[in-house]
């Protein structure tokens, strides 16, 4: 294909390059308890509330993208579940998968509010979720997130195994911060049941650190940890852009996430809606569709879906992330909160 021409008919969304669009990523806040020095921020600025898009709007939204093909939803934040009322719209979208027309309803949360939730996410439909966890260290957990407390996420993961929820460990590689933890977390995960993916830190934003000092190649880790552990490549995929391997020794699934050196757009079959309504196309390009407009102009949701297959239309190749001594500056200038981890 020429990369210009939307293919976009029946029930399915096709970009340009012919890959079929069936993921949605769902910000349902920018707001975050926690303030992780890789992805805000200390004293952040969040979105006025009344740009945000009520719950309502936000299933809607779903519902629509539901109906062009969309199998899988995933909602993120900031922390998805510090947005008051969110089980609503959980609860809503687990029919979905409940009747069939969703394979999937996942969350990813930084683990603060589980304690409080587990069971009853379990219960609305939820089977699988990733939990962001940096360091098994209580001090050096305060100081990537700066606010949270280890204890709690413990907790949580603990109330969360108890309901039942499949877990993934999320693990951002630092080479300064977590390099020589891996292993720990590695045995941790598998005497657990947990799985675990690490993550190349992205330049999205202004951190208030330097990326070039926090970022690791996990081309350079996983040689490394072949030193120690057995890893064999095997094909399982959950729709994102983890390549994963079994680690023989754990009998568990590690993850690698590598934007930058291994691009992973080839694909991708992901698009991200933030919580003001607005659709990037990719996470690492600005361009982006206004949903909202549509979404408010009219109770009918021909406007909605004309403006969803425009936008898919300019769904990009790839992005185009570099971290390096000459280029330290965020390669968009949005946080990760804004468009979910």
């Amino acid at each position: 294909m020429d990369g210009t021409t939307p293919k976009n008919t029946g029930q399915k969304m096709v970009d340009p390059f012919g890959r079929h669009v069936s993921y949605l990523r769902v910000s349902v806040t920018d707001r975050c308890d926690f303030r992780c020095v890789y992805c805000m921020a200390e004293d952040m600025t969040f979105l006025p509330k009344k740009d945000v898009l009520s719950l309502e709007e936000l299933e809607r939204l779903c519902t629509a993208f539901i109906s062009k093909g969309v199998r899988k939803i995933r909602l993120t934040g900031g922390e998805p579940l510090v947005r008051r009322n969110i089980m609503s719209l959980i609860r809503n979208l687990g029919r979905r998968v409940k009747d069939g027309r969703l394979d999937e309803l996942t969350l990813t949360t930084n683990g603060s509010q589980l304690g409080k939730f587990a069971a009853e996410l379990r219960d609305a439909g939820v089977q699988r979720i990733n939990v962001s966890v940096d360091t098994l260290d209580p001090e050096k957990f305060q100081h990537i997130t700066r606010w949270g407390k280890l204890d709690t996420v413990m907790a949580g993961l603990e109330a969360a195994k108890q309901a039942g929820l499949r877990i993934k460990i999320n693990t951002v590689a630092l080479r300064h911060v977590n390099a020589g933890e891996i292993d720990e977390l590695i045995r941790w995960t598998g005497d657990n049941g947990f799985d675990l993916t690490l993550i190349e830190t992205m330049p999205l934003g202004e951190i208030d650190e330097d990326r070039v000092d926090q970022y690791m190649p996990l081309s350079e880790l996983r040689r490394d940890l072949e030193r120690r552990w057995t890893l064999t490549d095997i094909p399982y995929r959950t729709g994102g852009p983890a390549r994963y391997t079994e680690v023989i020794e754990t009998g568990r699934k590690l993850g690698f996430i590598t934007p930058l050196t291994h691009n992973f757009c080839e694909s991708c079959n992901r698009v991200r809606l933030t919580c003001t309504g607005t659709l990037f196309m990719c996470l690492g390009q600005e361009d982006a569709a206004d949903l909202r407009a549509p979404l408010r102009a009219s109770d009918d949701d021909a406007l909605l879906g004309a403006a969803i297959d425009e936008a898919i239309g300019r769904k990009p190749k790839g992005h185009d992330f570099v971290i390096d001594r000459r280029d330290q500056g965020p390669a968009v200038g949005r946080h990760m909160s804004m468009t979910g981890g």
